[in-house]
């Protein structure tokens, strides 16, 4: 059985390994050396790294770790990452050589124009995401290349994946977005009630990751774009009602972008 650990990096990143038969495959490895910290200690050898975008905290790691062992760097074909050895569009199935995991390539932009996450339905029993910087806990990433548009219907892809599939995101985010989600919907007891949940969680010094996509799909305002009071929210924001799903979440990302 395939385990799946988390390497806090940075302030508030997450390096992700999935970890069998003493081989491990990292995603988004920003810093290497958490992840030859635990290579070290376990005596585990990498076999795969699989990236989502472009940014340094995703990618930094790569060159170093590829110095210690040349393994297969899975990536985004669009944007210019050094090492990606089997560049993606989305719509490919592949397998990490060495575990044995299936993953589904999704193209989700929005983030970034060519952003990817990795969806192993056999994973953890109830199916995993690997989401990058597109989906967060409560929240959703940045626009840096892609339109709102672009990350709506991304965002949307990811919503109709089965409400138990666990959400592996990349920060640690989950405590503040949800301070701006209890403001767009004031009345949401499913808010309220996961704010206090990781409230104690983080006074613990507990992750909030990974999360499931039935728990966003209650309590993520940048999934709820059809809710009567997301879609009221939005239209106090543009001064009249949002013509359509994406006007929606173009008004509550920018509000987002100034909370």
């Amino acid at each position: 059985m395939t385990e799946i650990l988390a390497l806090p990096a940075f302030d508030d990143n997450y390096i992700w390994l999935l970890r069998a038969n003493g081989l491990v495959a990292v995603v988004d490895p920003g810093d290497a050396a958490p992840v030859l910290k635990h290579l070290a200690h376990s005596g585990d050898r990498l076999c795969a790294i699989l990236v989502t975008h472009h940014h340094g905290d995703h990618v930094g790691g790569i060159a170093e770790l590829l110095a210690v062992d040349a393994v297969p760097v899975f990536g985004p074909a669009t944007e210019n990452i050094a090492g990606v050895t089997r560049a993606l569009v989305g719509g490919e199935h592949i397998e990490v050589p060495g575990i044995g995991v299936d993953f589904e390539v999704l193209a989700v932009p929005g983030h970034t124009r060519g952003h990817l996450a990795y969806y192993g339905p056999s994973l953890a029993n109830t199916g995993a995401l690997f989401c990058g910087d597109t989906l967060f806990g409560a929240g959703c990433g940045r626009l840096f290349d892609g339109t709102p548009a672009q990350m709506q219907a991304s965002l949307a892809k990811l919503a109709v994946l089965p409400a138990p599939t666990l959400v592996y995101c990349a920060h640690e985010y989950t405590q503040s977005n949800l301070r701006f989600a209890a403001v767009v919907e004031p009345g949401s007891i499913a808010v309220q009630k996961r704010a206090e949940e990781v409230a104690a969680a983080r006074a613990a010094r507990r992750p909030t990751v990974p999360t499931r996509i039935g728990i966003e799909l209650e309590t993520n305002p940048f999934l709820r774009w059809s809710a009567p009071a997301v879609r009221a929210a939005a239209a106090s924001r543009l001064g009249h009602a949002p013509a359509d799903d994406v006007e929606t979440f173009t008004a509550i990302r920018e509000w987002k972008n100034r909370f």
